[in-house]
């Protein structure tokens, strides 16, 4: 008779967390007269010896003998993941209904035969099983830990570097309000200073009348009397002034000193606010495509990874001599990015690098051949040249078939930029430099005598956009200077420095920005076209600006060589000035990958037009690649368009 397991038979037994099938035929214990159907059990208890089986609603027959002992099994055991079944036969040790549920039948069965590889499999899975879910456990539990760890010192990140950014603000405030403390002392001293020379002139003229008095014959001493009466009356009142002029220049002392303070803080806050801007740059690489997404915030191009923005944030890495970043890049270009006509389409998506826009123009891929140039020249890398050469035999291709030299849009477009004329002389010149080939220059000089022919050829507007496009755009005004230099458009008939003061006085704008704490400042900067064209109102274009500062340090640059210091401190005061303009913008990022690194938006607006085709990006607080990395490059005075030697 069989009998319900007692506590020493259960503790030779391993129990599992998980179940496998057994599949069992009932036989004599003589291993004969098998009953022919099979019967589905399984079981989580397991030895060495045997197994505990569960059957669920078991026929009264089958109970009964089950329970009598005089029987046997024969045994399919399928543990998963595991090929084939052990088979084995067993005896009954033990029949009980379960405690918890009276329809499911336990059967301990003791193994009469198996093999010793059928049962070693069987413990294997047994030890492997009991081993690996602590392990498991253990690992959810770490993984946990690590997320949570993980998730504090990313908002602990978040929260310090949105202070650094605050700190900045508050710095750039105080220096505002300094800045303009000492403007007004300035005036109020130069006015005090015009009425005690005035004064001053009215006592030289009294003095001089009295002296004709006294020299007559005849002396009237009343006159007399009363001049001097006159001169007593307006010394003490000159006194007056002078002394207020004494008091404005101690003010002025104690504000200075104020203001060299402000200046040292507020230079230590850029550099740290600067190079977490690099780093937002670079946290926003994609591993897998190496491709950076050029606007965070916009969902409409969410993803998207602008050529032109490519070559800005590649240019940005190499700055920083990131060259495996900037290499990640362009192994993308020379791999997988998908060309049309020979050359790169304006945008693919970040993560799969797929093309996102099918639009081939040249300006982008002058662009990539750019930083492909200054990485070469950092480096000394040439891996990547040929890269560079096939974009420039793919422009000259375009250029050959104008008659005049200049470079259309792309290989499907009939207009002409005065933008990719310039940028294509920038870079012809540059790999002409790199490479010293003769070919590359003269494409330099045709776009050169495009340029004289059809955009440097009025004197209302300096510049125009491009071919039979008398359009005002900001960025041909700084890329001229920045592309050509002023040395170079000086000998050409153009005035560079009147070049710089159209787009102060046409392109200049003070706006209104509205920061993500909800303050509204006003910045002071430079717009994608001429202010009294776009009815929208003033837009602060952070890239733009930054390309107008490159303008003024190479006009400062120049001004300093020719031995003209004055204009050389404003042109430097100016660069200064709109940089600490640009600060006020910076914004913490507004992504979970972006852990709160400082950026800069496209403009001081969203969603607006910018005049020349496009449109601002949506979001209050949208990132992007172009006016941070610009940005970058004026402050660390790197000019893009220029190689140095």
């Amino acid at each position: 008779m069989t009998h319900p397991a007692s506590p020493s038979d259960r503790r030779q037994y391993f129990r599992l967390d998980s179940v496998f099938p057994v599949q069992f035929k009932v036989a004599s214990l003589d291993g004969k007269n098998f009953l022919s159907e099979w019967i589905q059990g399984f079981t989580h208890n397991v030895s060495s010896g045997g197994l505990r089986l569960d059957v669920n609603n078991c026929k009264p027959q089958l109970v009964s003998l089950l329970k009598g002992g005089k029987v046997s099994l024969s045994l399919q055991i399928h543990m998963p993941l595991s090929r084939p079944a052990v088979n084995a036969s067993a005896k009954i040790a033990w029949v009980a209904e379960a405690e918890e549920d009276l329809n499911r039948l336990c059967i301990g069965l003791t193994y009469q035969d198996i093999s010793a590889i059928g049962e070693r499999r069987i413990m294997r899975y047994v030890t492997v099983k009991r081993l690996s879910l602590p392990v498991v456990a253990s690992v959810i539990v770490l993984l946990g830990i690590g997320f949570a760890v993980n998730g504090y010192l990313n908002v602990k990140l978040v929260r310090g570097n949105k202070a650094l950014v605050q700190q900045l603000i508050n710095i750039l405030q105080e220096w505002s309000v300094a800045k303009e403390k000492i403007k007004e002392i300035n005036r109020d001293k130069e006015d005090l200073q015009r009425k005690i020379d005035t004064f001053q002139a009215r006592i030289d003229g009294i003095e001089a009348e009295k002296q004709g008095l006294l020299e007559k014959v005849r002396i009237d001493a009343g006159s007399v009397k009363e001049l001097n009466v006159t001169i007593d009356k307006l010394n003490r009142e000159k006194a007056v002034l002078q002394e207020q002029l004494i008091k404005l220049q101690h003010k002025e002392t104690a504000v200075t000193e104020e203001l060299l303070q402000l200046n040292q803080k507020k230079t230590e806050l850029e550099k740290a606010n600067f190079d977490k801007m690099y780093r937002w740059l670079a946290v926003h690489q994609n591993p897998h495509t190496g491709l950076v997404m050029s606007f965070e915030g916009d969902s409409e191009v969410a993803n998207w990874a602008f050529t032109y923005d490519q070559s800005l944030a590649m240019q940005a890495y190499t700055l920083f001599s990131d060259f495996e970043r900037a290499k990640s890049m362009l192994e993308f270009y020379r791999k997988r990015a998908r060309r049309i006509d020979g050359l790169f389409v304006n945008a693919y998506y970040a993560d799969d690098g797929n093309p996102a826009e099918y639009a081939v123009h040249s300006g982008p891929n002058i662009w990539l051949g750019i930083a492909i140039v200054q990485y070469t020249k950092k480096t000394g890398d040439t891996r990547y040249l040929y890269l560079a050469e096939e974009i420039a035999a793919a422009i000259t291709k375009l250029q050959e078939q104008d008659a005049e030299g200049g470079i259309r849009g792309g290989p499907q477009a009939a207009w002409y930029s005065t933008e990719h004329n310039l940028d294509g002389y920038a870079f012809f010149t540059m790999l002409a430099q790199l490479t010293g080939k003769e070919g590359h220059a003269q494409s330099a000089e045709k776009v050169i005598r495009w340029l004289v022919a059809h955009t440097y050829d009025r004197q209302d507007v300096p510049i125009k956009r491009g071919k039979g496009d008398a359009t005002i755009a900001t960025d041909t005004y700084a890329w001229s200077i920045a592309a050509i230099g002023p040395e170079k458009l000086f000998t050409l008939g153009m005035n560079p420095d009147k070049i710089i003061e159209f787009a102060e006085q046409n392109c200049g704008v003070q706006a209104g920005f509205q920061r993500p704490d909800g303050a509204v400042i006003k910045v002071k900067g430079f717009d994608f076209a001429a202010q009294r064209n776009a009815a929208r109102g003033g837009v602060v274009s952070t890239e733009w600006t930054a390309q107008m500062i490159m303008a003024f340090k190479i006009m400062a640059g120049y001004s300093r060589a020719k031995g003209l210091d004055k204009k050389a401190v404003q042109y430097e005061e100016k660069a200064d000035e709109y940089m600490s303009q640009l600060c006020n913008m910076i914004v913490a990022s507004p992504s979970a990958s972006g852990q709160g690194e400082g950026c800069l938006p496209y403009a001081s607006t969203d969603s607006v037009d910018t005049g020349h085709g496009w449109m601002t990006p949506k979001g209050k607080a949208t990132g992007s690649v172009a006016g941070t990395a610009y940005v970058l490059f004026a402050y660390h005075d790197y000019n893009p368009l220029h190689v140095k030697e």
